[in-house]
């Protein structure tokens, strides 16, 4: 395995240049440092993690808190696995590891903050599970860099990220009506999330904006599942009115509603428009392809990763970032695509 003194006899550098391009590359000519990355590459230079931890007083790790379990089974949801893998990507290309974190069952209020401090971490990432404990709490008060993901985390060196939840609830619910649909419906996110209450925000101010009546009847509280999707559809079908088009909060309960729209032998979009709300993968793959409210999955991760290796670098925590949304087509609203 090559040297760091290899490596700087073959760029004609110091020992101490090269490894201050890897602990400390503002300090260095921007030249130098492409070319000691260069050929670090050529080589297959690896920097020492334990001198690098020792040189920066810093572990390149950062926690995952993701406060879920077999009976919260927010692990396997797909949007949430697209933003780890940017997440993930976003901070290898910083540098810096992700880290799993559990508390072993602790019920402490300082659960969280003992484990940050036993494993030596940076800085935390935190997603939201739909709970938000006290040990949450005190973990983003503590002063660890943290950053939340739908989660609007606050303390000395927190913020979060999430996605514009009004902006495409009420473009959803434009587009449903710019198809002709005047009956529509909606099934939500749990009323507590942040998510779940906004989309629902946005849904009731479109229908103000457009003159539609606020019908009780038609606001159904799901889960982000997909089985929370398909009970709210059976009781929107169930009504003696039945909507003629339903914006769903998010794409996995919109596959649910489907299948029950499908179970009482009725069609999509002929009998009843969807939109969903998140783009996921499976999204493109239904018959018809599902109609949806594209979120920056990828983007999460970035601006997530950016956010946190700003503040373990000393900057203070930046204000929350607020991604832009988009409508994707398909034809789950149109029976022409």
């Amino acid at each position: 395995m090559a040297t760091i003194r290899e490596l700087a006899r073959l760029c004609g550098v110091s020992p101490a240049t090269v490894s201050r391009v890897f602990n400390n590359p503002g300090v260095v000519n921007a030249k130098t440092r492409e070319q000691v990355l260069r050929m670090a590459r050529q080589i297959g230079y690896l920097p020492n993690q334990s001198a690098r931890t020792l040189a920066t007083k810093k572990s390149f790790m950062v926690g995952l808190v993701w406060d879920t379990d077999h009976r919260r089974p927010g692990w396997r949801h797909p949007f949430f696995q697209e933003i780890l893998i940017g997440l993930k990507t976003a901070l290898s290309g910083r540098g810096y590891h992700l880290l799993m974190l559990a508390t072993s069952g602790e019920k402490s209020h300082d659960a969280y903050v003992r484990a940050v401090r036993r494993h030596n971490l940076d800085g935390v990432v935190m997603i939201d599970s739909g709970t938000w404990d006290p040990s949450l709490r005190r973990l983003a008060e503590s002063g660890v860099p943290c950053v939340g993901l739908d989660r609007p985390v606050r303390g000395p060196r927190a913020t979060y990220v999430t996605s514009d939840n009004v902006g495409g609830a009420r473009l959803a619910v434009r587009h449903l009506h710019e198809r002709g649909r005047r009956a529509i419906a909606t099934i939500t996110g749990p009323a507590h999330t942040r998510p779940g209450a906004e989309r629902l925000r946005g849904y009731r101010e479109e229908l103000s904006r457009l003159g539609l009546p606020q019908r009780p009847e038609f606001v159904v509280e799901g889960d982000f599942y997909l089985s929370g999707g398909h009970a709210a559809m059976r009781r929107l079908l169930a009504a003696d009115d039945r909507p003629d088009a339903v914006f769903v909060a998010g794409d996995e309960m919109a596959v649910g509603a489907l299948h029950a729209i499908a179970e009482a032998g009725l069609k999509v979009p002929e009998d009843i428009a969807l939109v969903g709300f998140d783009d996921i993968e499976v999204a493109a793959l239904m018959s018809p392809g599902l109609t949806t409210i594209a979120q920056d999955k990828a983007g999460f991760g970035t601006a997530a990763a950016e956010a946190v290796v700003a503040m373990i670098n000393g900057a203070d925590a930046p204000p929350p970032r607020i991604l832009p949304t988009r409508l994707v087509v398909r034809g789950s609203s149109s029976p022409s695509l």
